[in-house]
């Protein structure tokens, strides 16, 4: 499926409201986006649209979990048409840009140099600048609180943890799908090794027996 998601929240209240703002501030999030996996057949090609306002910031990223080498084709297009990122046979990347005209921008993600091989693609479109974790952070002229430092540097490592559970995730869907495929090798090598042996054996067999097998003189003699 696809989910999307924006979440927010704020802090920067009253001494006696720290408590409540701290857990306020840890649920601040990132700006919104979509994540999506996808299967991608063979010479296919699928194209996703969004519309954006001028001036706004997105960041593709993007990887193939399984299929082939690893690899697919990838291009974004602004809403007059033109190329704005190309890439060809790429395992996975990062695409960040911010958007110069308003209009629905088109990224799409090509298989069709494939002619066998099925692809599943996850990408992560993220759309918008994070706010910032505290309200007046932007314009504040005093130094920050111990505990809004705090809530800040805890809220940065939480992203970091955010990115680092997707990777491994995806990482883990990637090796787990390289061990399904040299699983399946692996039975088939075995399978073809056994017939094999079974035919040798039997010629074997079938040879040694031809050695042994007594041959009969022809009939027919001279008279005298």
């Amino acid at each position: 499926g696809m989910r999307c998601g924006m979440r927010s929240g704020s802090g920067g209240m009253r001494c006696g409201m720290r408590a409540l703002a701290l857990a306020l501030l840890l649920g601040a999030l990132r700006a919104g986006g979509t994540e999506l996996t996808f299967e991608l057949p063979d010479s296919d090609k699928q194209c996703f649209h969004q519309e954006l306002e001028r001036g706004t910031k997105f960041t593709l990223d993007y990887q193939v979990i399984t299929g082939g080498h690893y690899d697919v084709d990838c291009f974004v297009e602004d809403p007059n048409g033109r190329t704005i990122y190309k890439e060809t046979k790429k395992q996975y990347d990062s695409f960040p840009h911010r958007t110069e005209v308003q209009g629905v921008y088109t990224f799409c993600f090509s298989n069709e140099f494939s002619t066998f091989s099925h692809k599943t693609i996850y990408f992560d479109f993220q759309v918008g600048d994070e706010p910032p974790i505290l309200p007046d952070m932007s314009n504040r002229v005093t130094a920050l609180t111990q505990m809004e430092s705090a809530c800040v540097t805890i809220h940065e490592a939480l992203n970091t943890v955010i990115d680092s559970q997707t990777h491994y995730r995806l990482r883990e869907a990637q090796d787990r799908s390289r061990a399904e495929d040299l699983n399946g090798r692996v039975s088939y090598w075995s399978v073809g090794e056994t017939l094999i042996l079974f035919v040798v054996s039997i010629g074997q067999v079938m040879l040694l027996k031809s050695f042994f097998t007594e041959k009969r003189p022809g009939s027919g003699g001279a008279s005298t």
